[in-house]
């Protein structure tokens, strides 16, 4: 992502199975709330869109 976006990206382990992509503050993903992991490239979308 810093190549692609220029940002850095942190994994940060959560307890019961969550998986949340957070930017800014902001979720972005939310394993929980889709049911599902997220596919190939739908966390850099999102991400991209947010950036504009």
């Amino acid at each position: 992502m810093q190549d692609e976006l220029g940002i850095e990206a942190e994994l940060h382990e959560g307890a019961g199975g969550i998986y949340d992509v957070v930017a800014d503050g902001e979720r972005i993903f939310s394993k929980h709330e889709a049911g599902r992991y997220p596919e190939d490239g739908e966390i850099l979308d999102a991400l991209k869109q947010r950036l504009g």
